[in-house]
């Protein structure tokens, strides 16, 4: 054996200890979960590798931290255990192969459930009476923290039992929900308070307050997965067994737990579990296996820190932390300039990320953010990466703080920003070549006129070459112009040139989108073709007309009227038509009234089979309904399709919004609203 092993297994353990100290008793950790996994599982291989390193004091044979001197001490009844991590189905394969070394068999059937990324905390009923409430701690000493748990309600102070056990310990997780934790974070902004990094930590911070006052005014919940202890109860043989018994009781069990009879039925849960994980309204960075048989689990036994008969399966980790490195600035199509970070390469959400949006300048300094901080970085599915926060314990004060420019960087205009807006933007106008970029690119896209094969490398090759200035220009292109070009042939010419005839005749709300005029999104633009049918008849409308259409008010209205007065946006328009671009709407469907759906206000979730979610919208629209995308007091009626957005089911059921299907969204399309009413 080396030095240099023993070196590094000491400095491993200097940090692991450190880091805990920071995620378990200050709540203020300077690392994601991830990479403190990473740390002790290099730890662990080391000390496996070389068993005559390990020593009874080294953090893998411990389960957590030392309890916070900011409460009462309890020494649990039973030491509780982490759980071994797993990412991948092979090693739950083998994890599957230790049990049946050690059973002769496999095991008849395993319980699955969410891993909630909360606090676990300890709950003691004494004659059904809720009598203590503690943290995990070190796994054998945890904090009173009674008196908070008390106000949670979804914790009963009472077992919903006339015959309850003489004592019952459960263990649980204490989390706060997704809504609950962005208004948490909205009061604490407004407050001038330190805003909380993710859900976790705010679960953590609000139940470990020495007021609980202040864990009663935050909106936490729990989920309970595990019976403890239980004494003068019935005879329970299976961990579902003692879920469906606790339930009973009034404890919240977890209702996407599952028992499933092997190991397939393991895999298919775990695939469903991290395809859906951002559907829940609460934050859980994986799963948990359990084999479901108590006689089993008592005979596999446990490791120095974990049990041999459960593991927990994570999904790729969302948050991770890096180095701000610089910030700079993007041009959009508006002309808007958007800070985004340079980060130190790391990898999350399942991709490698250098640079993060920090949306505008507001939001840099409510954050905090300066070059040079350590901060933390989340990707959370496809969702576009973003700097949650800095590490404030971390800085040297060598840090920078930033401002925005004075002038643009790619035109050398002036950057303003408006009085009482939050976005700066650039002067130049399309002479920006960084804004002639991204409106080109956006007016081919899928959400502009859809003109596939018009990416922003053929986009940054028609302007190099001098083939484009205007999106009028796409249409007069000629095949000669591109052949001879790196990667560009006959077969990619020709595709390029159909993508661009069939564009000529897309629908007037489609090219209104694509102008990119100001205020003017897709659902905007539906209304103004609705109303006018075609571009000539938008560009002549006075503002106070526009202003009066329902959905549109003083702001888009005056936005419409000053991008139409623009001499050479009413030129671009005359160039669309002499290149052949449609600027005028067939008539409304034949024996569909206008006005079928008027005052009707419809958001639609899911996937539809007979629409695609721009065709359901635009059939209520031509109806004179309103179609939006998000549910609110003032919402009709919610279609679900299949796959539906869980926050929009559970927005409509707290507003008493109905619920249809599709089949009853194509009677509404036909007969008006007098379906809602059956």
């Amino acid at each position: 054996m080396s030095e240099d092993v023993a070196a590094r297994v000491e400095q491993l353990r200097d940090q692991i200890r450190y880091h805990a100290y920071r995620y378990y008793v200050l709540d203020d950790p300077v690392i994601s979960d991830a990479e403190y996994d990473a740390l002790v599982h290099e730890l662990e291989r080391l000390e496996a590798e070389h068993p005559e390193l390990v020593t009874p004091d080294s953090p893998t044979q411990r389960v957590g931290a030392p309890p916070s001197e900011q409460f009462r001490p309890v020494r649990h009844r039973r030491p509780l255990f982490s759980l071994d991590d797993i990412s991948s189905f092979e090693e739950l394969a083998a994890w599957e192969e230790r049990i049946e070394r050690i059973l002769g068999r496999v095991p008849d059937g395993y319980v699955c459930e969410p891993k909630i990324d909360g606090l676990a905390v300890v709950l003691t009923y004494e004659n059904g009476v809720f009598t203590l409430g503690a943290t995990r701690g070190d796994g054998t000493v945890g904090e009173d923290i009674t008196a908070n748990l008390r106000t949670i309600k979804a914790i009963p102070l009472r077992l919903l039992t006339d015959d309850p056990p003489t004592l019952l310990e459960v263990r649980g997780e204490v989390y706060m929900p997704l809504d609950a934790f962005e208004e948490l974070n909205r009061r604490q902004e407004e407050a001038g308070e330190r805003l909380f990094v993710n859900p976790r930590n705010a679960a953590a911070g609000s139940v470990r307050q020495k007021d609980p006052s202040v864990t009663a005014s935050r909106d936490l919940s729990i989920w309970c997965y595990q019976v403890g202890i239980i004494e003068g109860g019935p005879e329970l043989s299976r961990h579902s067994e003692a879920m469906e018994y606790i339930k009973g009781l009034g404890l919240r069990v977890n209702p996407e737990t599952r028992t499933v009879p092997d190991l397939d039925g393991v895999e298919d849960y775990l695939t469903e579990a991290e395809k859906r994980r951002h559907e829940r309204p609460y934050q859980t960075d994986g799963a948990v296996v359990k084999v479901d048989s108590l006689a089993d689990q008592a005979t596999l036994g446990f490791t120095a820190r974990a049990p041999r008969w459960a593991v927990a399966y994570k999904f790729p980790p969302e948050e991770a932390t890096t180095r701000l490195l610089d910030i700079k600035v993007n041009v959009g199509r508006t002309g808007a300039v958007t800070p985004y970070a340079v980060l130190e390469p790391v990898f999350v959400g399942g991709a490698n990320i250098s640079s993060a949006t920090l949306h505008n300048e507001d939001e840099v300094r409510r954050k905090d953010l300066r070059i040079g901080d350590l901060v933390v970085v989340r990707r959370a599915g496809d969702v576009i990466p973003e700097v949650v926060a800095p590490v404030v314990s971390a800085r040297t004060g060598d840090e920078k703080v930033w401002h925005m420019p004075k002038t643009c960087p790619f035109c050398a205009s002036p950057i303003v920003r408006p009085e009482g807006e939050k976005v700066a933007r650039c002067t130049g106008g399309y002479s920006c070549p960084s804004r002639l970029r991204e409106w080109l690119f956006y007016f081919g896209s899928r959400a502009g006129m859809d003109i596939d094969g018009l990416g922003y490398k053929t986009i940054d090759l028609l302007i190099r070459e001098g083939l484009i200035r205007d999106p009028a220009d796409i249409f007069f292109l000629r095949p000669d112009q591109l052949l001879g070009f790196e990667g560009w042939g006959e077969v990619s010419v020709a595709n390029l040139m159909r993508a661009i005839e069939a564009a000529k005749d897309r629908p007037v709300a489609q090219l209104l989108t694509a102008l990119g005029i100001r205020h003017v999104g897709d659902s905007v633009a539906r209304l103004l073709a609705r109303r006018y049918r075609s571009i000539r008849a938008l560009m002549d409308a006075p503002e106070e007309e526009l202003a009066d259409i329902e959905g549109i008010g003083p702001v888009i209205a005056r936005s419409v009227r000053e991008w139409f007065d623009d001499p050479d946006n009413r030129a671009l328009i005359d160039k669309l038509d002499a290149a052949g671009v449609r600027l005028e709407d067939e008539d409304v469907e034949a024996g569909v009234p206008s006005d079928l759906l008027d005052g009707v206000t419809v958001v639609i979730t899911g996937t539809l089979d007979g629409f695609t979610r721009e065709e359901a919208e635009d059939a209520v629209v031509a109806r004179g309904g309103r179609a939006t995308g998000s549910v609110s007091k003032k919402t009709t009626v919610l279609v679900v399709g299949e796959h539906p957005g869980a926050s929009k089911v559970r927005k409509a059921e707290e507003l008493g919004v109905p619920t249809i299907d599709e089949e009853t969204f194509e009677r509404l399309l036909t007969d008006g609203p007098s379906v809602l009413e059956s």
